[in-house]
């Protein structure tokens, strides 16, 4: 090796050595070498969120698409879907993915129908790649699948009606009166009234808007869908004794603010005549009785007594004393073991021999006097879970014939049948052609119905307008038949294999809370068995709109969707406050407006649901 190699070696390693130690511009030659990893990362990153963005507004475009699709979609046995309902699924997916997002291309949006009649869908785009196309990554295609169902799912539907004499007038009516009232003979037999109605009377549209509904629900349900219907007519009351189990009412007997015959009283003093020389069997032809049977027009008879003895050749004595007809009014136990059975029966406040039938209208079970209520903790008459199984939480039957007004007495009171037959002692059964009772429409518990039926029943002879309006009585049985754990809870159980149905309540209504106390309805007679008032008539009013209201949290709080309809008036707060939302509230000034409403909620009730 040369002097010139071994110096330029020396040279070299001197430089290395240098270099070796000095770190300037390491950092910069580190960066570099660090970008291409960091490239990746980053470019990853923002082309995944861009592909996470496409692919779920591809999605939801997709899902837009069947979704319209299957609600244009034509029925027929074709196994394609038929133009109109495709082209609307293709315009709804591009009014909700337009094209060029990410400046993404080759957008395919294809719908088909099922095997079972619903839509389905695939979409597909491409996305071209941004900081990953400097790493070689090419376009990306995105695919997406959906599926549409319109289904009525299984329904529950329960109609709550207002059938109250204010029923028989016109939407546009502001003054409730002038109509006749007019006797009829029921199916069992019983007389029955009913306000005569106008021609464009306000039950007529409600007739007509229910079959409509019904009609609606037909037109909406695919061949598997399960609907049931009921009805609960309300007046003062409702008519349910004779469709619920019988050992859900009283059997033996139950305290009504009634009267009875009581034994005969002496009516003034006692006179006396005697005769002498007289035989025993003329002294015994004095003896007598008038009239021989029954009562005078004073509800009174005068009987002679003759008593006889040997002295004086024969003493007769005849005494004359009056007897006079009493009844007791009051609260009093009375004898229902026969009358509960539905037959004909002897009227045990009469003495004429005059009989009476129930029509199946109830009294309510043991009743709580309350302002206010707690849902926790709901009383024995608002409870719709509550079973009946004691005779507190059974129900009782009405008995109108044999309830009566006693001039304002509270406690019971004993009063000659002269007086008994004035206005102030009268039968509330003779003033059912007033409204103080009534006895509407037997009410139809949940099953599947044709339309014939749903007619029948709206246009039933006794589905007429009559009564005063107590909407708490409606609500409160609308509940308890929908109820899925009360006492009917058989009747609206889920079909073997399906799934639980969606309840309704659908509750209309023509009028405001209007009770009176001197009606005898689902809580008695209200001025003297003061179970809702404990006796103070002001408060009637805002204790029913309490009750109503509970019921109607009582009901939504069971999963049932209450809808409201106020006929030919405004929605009162109450009635606000029933309904499930402001979207389930809804006011009808005409008859095409309660029509409309009719089908709104049949339309929201078919309810459009994505399955996939």
């Amino acid at each position: 090796m040369s002097a010139s190699q071994d110096s330029n070696r020396s040279g070299a390693s001197a430089f290395l050595t240098r270099l070796a130690r000095d770190r300037r511009g390491n950092t910069l030659a580190m960066l570099a070498v660090a970008l291409i990893p960091l490239l990746g990362l980053v470019g990853s990153a923002v082309d995944t969120a861009r592909l996470y963005v496409v692919k779920v507004r591809l999605q939801q475009a997709c899902d837009a698409g069947v979704l319209a699709g299957r609600k244009f979609m034509a029925s027929g046995a074709s196994t394609t879907l038929d133009t109109n309902a495709a082209d609307q699924a293709r315009a709804f997916f591009n009014n909700n993915f337009k094209a060029g997002i990410f400046a993404s291309t080759s957008v395919s949006f294809t719908p088909s129908k099922t095997a079972d009649n619903q839509v389905a869908g695939t979409a597909s785009v491409t996305v071209p790649m941004t900081l990953t196309q400097m790493m070689g990554f090419g376009p990306t295609r995105i695919s997406v699948a959906c599926e549409a169902r319109y289904d009525v799912a299984d329904l529950d539907i329960m109609f709550v009606l207002d059938t109250t004499g204010s029923m028989a007038y016109a939407a546009s009516d502001t003054t409730l009166s002038g109509q006749t009232v007019t006797a009829y003979t029921r199916a069992d037999g019983t007389t029955g009234y009913y306000t005569a109605e106008k021609s464009n009377a306000r039950i007529k549209a409600l007739r007509t808007s229910v079959l409509n509904f019904y009609d609606t629900m037909v037109a909406s349900a695919d061949a598997t869908t399960k609907i049931r219907y009921g009805f609960v007519p309300y007046t003062s009351t409702v008519n349910v004794g004779k469709i619920i189990p019988s050992s859900f009412l009283l059997s033996t007997s139950w305290n009504y603010q009634t009267r009875i015959p009581i034994p005969d009283k002496t009516w003034g003093s006692s006179s006396s005549t005697t005769y002498t020389k007289t035989s025993q069997s003329s002294c015994n032809g004095y003896a007598s009785r008038t009239p021989s049977s029954g009562y005078n027009s004073s509800g009174q008879y005068t009987v002679k007594s003759v008593s006889w003895s040997s002295s004086n050749s024969g003493t007769c004595t005849v005494t004359t004393q009056t007897w006079q007809q009493y009844y007791t009014f009051g609260e009093l136990k009375t004898d229902i073991s026969q009358f509960v059975k539905g037959g004909w029966v002897t009227d045990p406040s009469k003495t004429d021999g005059s009989t009476s039938k129930w029509q199946g209208c109830i009294e309510e079970r043991k009743t709580t006097a309350s302002s206010s209520f707690s849902q926790s903790a709901l009383p024995a008459d608002l409870d719709p879970t509550l079973a009946a199984t004691s005779d507190d939480t059974r129900w009782r039957p009405m008995w109108p014939e044999i309830i009566y007004e006693r001039n304002g007495q509270t406690g019971p009171i004993d009063v000659t049948s002269t007086t008994a037959a004035g206005s102030n002692y009268e039968s509330i059964g003779a003033k059912a052609s007033t409204g103080y009772v009534s006895c509407g429409k037997e009410a139809k518990r949940l099953s599947v119905m044709t339309r014939t039926q749903v007619s029948s029943f709206v246009n039933d002879p006794d589905f007429r307008p009559m009564g005063g309006t107590y909407h708490d009585t409606g609500m409160i049985w609308g509940t308890r038949f929908l109820d899925p754990k009360g006492p009917f809870a058989t009747d609206t159980a889920a079909w073997a294999g399906r799934k639980e149905p969606i309840r309704h309540i659908v509750f209309m209504t023509d009028g405001e809370m209007a009770p009176s106390y001197d009606i005898y309805g689902m809580y008695g007679y209200e001025r003297y068995d003061k179970r809702v008032t404990n006796g103070d008539s002001s408060v009637q009013t805002a204790r029913h709109n309490a009750r109503f209201v509970a019921e109607c949290e009582a009901a939504k709080n069971r999963n049932i969707t209450v809808w409201v309809i106020a006929f030919g008036q405004a929605l009162t707060p109450e009635m606000k406050q029933c309904a499930s939302s402001t979207a389930t509230a809804f006011t009808a000034a005409s008859d095409a407006q309660l029509n409309t409403a009719f089908q709104t909620i049949a339309s929201r009730v078919a309810m459009l649901r994505l399955s996939k």
